[in-house]
């Protein structure tokens, strides 16, 4: 292959030929990925590639854009560009793994010197891709992660500030772990696996407490929600509908 005049041209070149040849699927969903690229020449062709491959592909065009996302939603990997409008992929790279221990993390960048590429391990990176690269082996890049991972979003819950890790069972708010009791942690996983719905006292009483055959009254779901609030520092996303129940809603 000749040396290609653009890093966009060469994303092109690797798109033609048969893209259907083998897709991936974890489950009955399509895979998310995000990805942190400024560089709308360079996104694009891998969005429209991986999707292609039966990924679905969000671009995020400033860290900043990509930290609200993540705050959202946990996607089963990311890729991340090093030099960014607003920030360097490395410090971002560091949070990612200091909230989601497991998530997949890819760089894409330009940055082919020894001491970044160790630094981007050390931040928390499973694997470090320079630019320019083929698409092809991107895909077999993120097919392998995925086989050793799993989809890991699953593992992951959030919602503003708020995040769960249910494979140890940790709670999150903001860049700090919070102790909470048995009941609590009960509590906003239920609230958090039916994000964006009001779940009704009569479940959250029947659900958490009932169904272990400890019968309480309906003020000790209000004590205890009392307490989770007053550990997660008041959070916004928690909303309350008086006189029928609670529900966790993304801040806009």
């Amino acid at each position: 292959m000749q040396a290609c005049g653009s890093f966009a041209v060469c994303l092109h070149f690797h798109t033609i030929g048969n893209c259907h040849d083998k897709k991936l699927k974890w489950g009955e969903q399509m895979t998310d990925i995000y990805y942190i690229e400024d560089d709308e020449n360079i996104a694009m062709p891998v969005k429209e590639y991986l999707e292609q491959k039966d990924f679905s592909v969000s671009v995020f065009r400033t860290l900043a854009e990509g930290k609200r996302a993540l705050e959202r939603h946990v996607p089963a990997i990311v890729l991340i560009d090093w030099n960014m409008p607003d920030g360097d992929g490395d410090t971002f790279c560091k949070w990612l793994r200091s909230k989601w221990r497991e998530l997949p993390i890819i760089f894409l960048t330009v940055r082919n010197d020894t001491r970044d590429i160790v630094s981007g391990f050390e931040h928390g990176a499973d694997d470090y891709v320079t630019k320019p690269f083929e698409l092809e082996v991107l895909y077999s890049r993120i097919s392998a992660l995925l086989r050793r991972a799993g989809n890991v979003s699953e593992q992951y819950l959030s919602c503003g500030t708020i995040a769960v890790d249910r494979s140890r069972m940790m709670v999150f708010c903001g860049e700090g772990e919070i102790a909470v009791s048995q009941t609590e942690y009960e509590l906003l996983l239920l609230l958090l696996e039916n994000k964006g719905k009001t779940v009704t006292r009569e479940r959250l009483l029947e659900q958490i407490w009932d169904r272990g055959g400890n019968y309480v009254n309906d003020n000790t779901l209000t004590v205890t929600m009392k307490r989770l609030r007053e550990k997660l520092h008041q959070p916004s996303c928690l909303k309350t509908i008086r006189s029928f129940g609670y529900r966790m809603e993304d801040e806009i």
